[in-house]
């Protein structure tokens, strides 16, 4: 789950990392309120979505115009800044060119910055370990920087059974450049940046840029995301969901218990199995096709789960064939194919529908498949599957 800029500045100013002033505003009128309770000569404005590049974006109502984050001296700017923004769309390179449209923004307090950092703290699943990530080449895309300079990109990993020590900060503040009150400083950021990411059960949090001011280490900007299972525990986090944000479909999918990714593609895909679905869009890709999404539909699933599955993916219009890959274990095949057979009547199927069922009760399934009076096409294998239903795609789309 991903929250606000402002809502992860909050929960880490909650542990002691320095952030600098600010106040959210879920209008116009409110960011002007903002900037008048502020003792500053410097504001500035950022449009809050769940899309990094705001700096770099623009607005599609004036796209030659300024991005999502603005420096303003006075308040009279700032009410110029906002009315810019909120109720606008806002495109980056994160978005798509579809774009995110803002509903929240966030004036802060301008600082001084000395230097610009990068810094994220992620779970390494590999290692079982939390690793830190920082570099001097702050505010900058660090993929590129990543790809072009690797040892500019400092690594600390830090095992959960041991913890954050002293060791570890001073590691990264020395590679960092820092010297004197700087590393003290820079000490406590980062040994309550760990405390943050570990209490709040977070799966990353990224700082970019991380700011010199005097002595003082900040955090400029922060983007959170956090692990899914754990916001039964975390009750305070999950009040900070912004449904707006997400994909009505991703949406509909977490209430459902699926899991449920939108893509570029054309072909549907509907598995048991976060590896088999994996697999299974390597494989379309392989042949020539493009997956329109990941969608599992995990190993306990009912007919009318599986059924707002196939709706899902059929509410993409940019989906042209559908390919259901069941490996039937606790998941049954002919339990799958109730619910495939009840969507497409429902939904009218008019996209080829290919089918691969493996496993307990698979030629029942088959049976209830080929008696259902739908032309669903059948595979042997997940080869057979994949070849299938891209040709079939592939004629679909030639034929309209």
């Amino acid at each position: 789950m991903n929250i606000h800029e402002y809502q992860a500045k909050g929960l880490l100013e909650k542990y002691g990392v320095a952030v600098p002033k600010g106040i959210p505003a879920m209008n116009v009128e409110e960011a002007v309120k903002a900037a008048e309770s502020m003792e500053t000569s410097l504001y500035v404005v950022k449009a809050q979505i769940h899309a990094g590049g705001r700096g770099a974006g623009h607005f599609t109502d004036n796209p030659e115009g300024k991005g999502g984050v603005r420096l303003c001296k006075t308040v009279d700017e700032v009410r110029a800044a906002a009315e810019a923004m909120y109720g606008k769309t806002l495109v980056t390179k994160q978005t798509g060119p579809e774009g995110k449209d803002v509903q929240r923004l966030y004036v802060t307090d301008g600082v001084d910055i000395e230097k610009e950092y990068y810094c994220s703290v992620v779970l390494d699943r590999g290692t079982s370990r939390v690793t830190f990530m920082v570099s001097t080449e702050g505010g900058m895309d660090i993929e590129e920087v990543a790809e072009e300079n690797p040892d500019a990109l400092i690594r600390v990993s830090v095992d959960p059974a041991a913890g954050f020590s002293g060791f570890h900060a001073r590691k990264l503040a020395f590679g960092l450049g820092l010297k004197g009150a700087q590393v003290k400083n820079a000490t406590k950021f980062f040994a309550n940046l760990y405390k943050c990411f570990i209490e709040t059960d977070a799966s990353i949090v990224e700082i970019n840029p991380m700011i010199l001011v005097g002595d003082e280490i900040m955090a400029l900007d922060a983007k959170m995301n956090f692990d899914p299972n754990a916001l039964y525990r975390q009750k305070e986090i999950y009040a900070m969901r912004d449904e707006t944000e997400e994909d009505e479909n991703e949406k509909i999918a977490a209430d459902n218990e699926l899991s449920y990714v939108r893509l570029d593609g054309n072909i549907g895909c509907m598995v048991n199995g976060a590896g088999l679905a994996m697999s299974t869009m390597d494989i379309i890709k392989l042949h020539g096709g493009e997956p329109a999404n990941f969608l599992d539909v995990g190993g306990g699933a009912t007919a009318e789960r599986v059924t707002t599955a196939f709706k899902i993916i059929l509410s993409d219009e940019n989906v042209k064939g559908i390919l259901v890959n069941i490996f039937g274990g606790i998941m049954k095949c002919d339990v799958i194919a109730q619910g495939v057979i009840a969507a497409a009547k429902e939904v009218q199927l008019s996209v080829p529908l290919v089918v691969r069922l493996e496993g307990t009760n698979v030629e029942k399934g088959k049976e209830l498949m080929a008696n259902s009076g739908l032309p669903i096409i059948s595979a042997d294998n997940l080869e057979d599957a994949a070849k299938k239903v891209v040709e079939a795609t592939q004629k679909a789309q030639e034929a309209a």
